[in-house]
Parts: structure tokens; C-alpha cells; sequence
């Protein structure tokens, strides 16, 4: 199996097995039949798929949702979406791959649909600059969102990024700036927003067409400020303390859940959507339709107030004002 990850390797170890004896019948215990023998090595073998998914850890998420094999936006927008018609282009720079928007339907709800884009080997890769964003491609989602508003079509977006470009070319095509102006205009905006997170959801470069009424978040899907390895190598001055940082950071879709920081978790195929792309895609319309009807029913100054309110509610935290004892001072804690 290629992509192994070293937590599957029991589940690798137990399909060979159940392969090994399917080619060769004549190596089966002589103690049961042939047929019986399948049946345990299946019955094993699905019990420790599910033991395996159902208990992983913040950084084997990370893992999977860094899966090479895992659909990306392109694949959405063929299986989830129909008529899909892309529009390129900035109006001001460039065309940026690592931005793909345009037309499409959503079952009978005609949406513009926008996500970041990675690549599936070195050339696509280079192509879609690894699925980070230069500013034009922040400024061409904003001029596809301005569209949207002025036809009064409902905005999709997919995120799926380690975050925005961080080259000297996006600084001085001012990268922060381009987000900073998304994020003002996004919470604006009287169309209806659904952001969903699709894989990596990683700091600004996420959060530029994250400004949503909805931000579901896939399973085995993360959001954060800051990646696992660059927490750890802050924090801990060694990236090798990733796994520790994706615990601390809380960045998994049912620690975001808890958080309030996301409105929904889409649930995945066992084992994670790239497994079963037809599936994932089937949930994620499922989720995508549910909250946009919902939405659509509302006034437009009570989704805008609702808006507002979702992401001035973000950061919250307590301060602990008892007098400091034995010399230690009291530290403010997360809400």
C-alpha cells in the first residue's frame, strides 16, 4: 500500500495477510476451512480499522489530513458541484493556481464556489505553488466574492492550505494586506458564506476565505494558527515536538468543535476521505445543502448581525486576578 502511515501498519500487515491467502488458499489452517479463515482475518481486519480511527491523536489527524491520496478542492468541485465554470485572473497582477474559483451549482442552489488548490506530484505542485496563495490569489477570491454579491449568489469556500505564500514576492505584493482587506469585505458581504475545511487550514492563508456564516470542518481535518512543526520549533526549539504541538494547539475538528470555532463536523469514510472520495464528496453536499437552506431562509441584517457576532465571540479568555502565592503570578487562561 503506498502513503503507508506508521499507524496503519497493522491494518497493512493484516490486508497482506488476507491478500497472501487469497493467492495461495492451499496455506490455510487445517484447523478450520478455508472460508472460515477469510471471515476471521476480515472480521480482525475491520475491527482494527475501527479501533485504529476512532482513537487517533491530533498529530495522526494532521497525518491524514496531509494525505497525498486526499481529495482537494479540484476533486469537490467535480463530485459535490455541477456545472462548475472557473474564472481566472486577479484584474490586477496574475493568475495564482493555488486559487481556483468560478460558477457552479450546489444541488438546485446556483453558488460561486472558491478553494485553494495543491498539487498531486512536483510539477502540479509547482503549478499550484503547493496550494499557498500569493496575494493575487487572496485579491481574485475577493473579486469572485464581489461577483457573488452583485448576482446575489450564496459563496462556497474550500480550505485546504498550509497557509498563504510567505516568498518575497507575496511581501511585496503585500500578502497581509490582500487578507486583511478579505477578511473586512468577507463579513460584509450579504450573500450567504459557507466555509468548510477541507484538509490543512493553516493561520491567514486560511482565515482570507474562512469569514463565514457556516466553517464546517471534515474529520480528520485541521485548523490553526500555526502549523504543528512551526509551534515546535518556537516553543519547544525542535520541529521533531510536532506531534506534542498538535496536542497543545487543539486544532482538531472535534477540539474546534468544542471551542465554538467551527459550526459542524462532516463526518469522513473510516480510515479518511481519501478512502472513498465519493462518499466525502456525498457528506460534504449533505452539510453544504443543509446549512446553505438554512441560511438562504434568513433576513439578511440577522445573518450579517449573527456573522458579526460568530467571529467577535473568537478569543475569549478568563483572568485569574487572586493575589500571587508562594511568589508565582497568576497566568490568564483560555476561555
Amino acid at each position: 500500500m503506498k502513503h503507508q502511515l506508521d499507524f496503519e501498519k497493522p491494518i497493512i500487515e493484516l490486508q497482506n495477510k488476507l491478500d497472501e491467502l487469497r493467492k495461495h488458499p492451499e496455506k490455510h489452517s487445517l484447523d478450520i476451512s478455508f472460508e472460515e479463515e477469510i471471515q476471521l482475518i476480515e472480521k480482525k481486519l475491520e475491527e482494527t480499522r475501527r479501533q485504529i480511527f476512532f482513537n487517533l491523536n491530533a498529530w495522526q489527524r494532521v497525518q491524514l489530513a496531509r494525505h497525498p491520496k486526499r481529495p482537494y478542492t479540484l476533486n469537490y468541485l467535480e463530485k459535490t458541484f455541477t456545472d462548475f465554470h472557473e474564472l481566472h485572473g486577479d484584474r490586477l497582477f496574475a493568475e495564482d493556481r493555488a486559487m481556483v474559483g468560478g460558477f457552479a451549482k450546489l444541488g438546485e442552489y446556483r453558488v460561486v464556489v472558491i478553494g485553494t488548490q495543491k498539487g498531486r506530484d512536483t510539477k502540479e505542485n509547482i503549478l499550484r505553488n503547493f496550494g499557498c496563495a500569493h496575494p493575487e490569489g487572496y485579491r481574485k477570491a475577493l473579486r469572485l466574492m464581489r461577483l457573488a454579491n452583485k448576482f446575489g449568489l450564496p459563496v462556497i469556500t474550500l480550505i485546504d492550505t498550509a497557509g498563504a505564500y510567505p516568498g518575497i514576492g507575496a511581501e511585496e505584493r503585500h500578502i497581509a494586506e490582500a487578507i486583511a482587506v478579505n477578511l473586512r469585505e468577507m463579513i460584509l458581504f450579504e450573500v450567504p458564506i459557507i466555509a468548510a475545511v477541507i484538509g490543512e487550514g493553516g493561520s491567514g492563508g486560511a482565515l482570507g476565505i474562512g469569514v463565514a456564516d457556516r466553517v464546517l470542518i471534515l474529520e480528520n481535518a485541521y485548523y490553526s494558527v500555526i502549523s504543528p512543526e512551526g509551534c515546535a520549533a518556537i516553543l519547544w526549539e525542535d520541529r521533531a515536538a510536532a506531534p506534542k504541538a498538535a496536542e497543545a494547539l487543539k486544532i482538531t475538528a472535534k477540539d474546534l468543535l468544542e471551542l465554538g470555532l467551527v459550526d459542524e463536523i462532516v463526518p469522513e469514510p473510516l480510515g479518511g476521505a481519501h478512502n472513498d472520495t465519493a462518499e466525502a464528496a456525498a457528506n460534504l453536499k449533505t452539510h453544504l445543502l443543509k446549512h446553505l437552506s438554512e441560511l438562504a431562509a434568513m433576513p439578511v441584517a440577522g445573518r450579517l448581525k449573527k456573522r458579526y457576532e460568530k467571529f467577535r465571540a473568537h478569543g475569549h479568555f478568563i483572568e485569574n486576578t487572586e493575589p500571587a502565592m508562594n511568589g508565582v503570578v497568576p497566568q490568564a487562561s483560555a476561555a
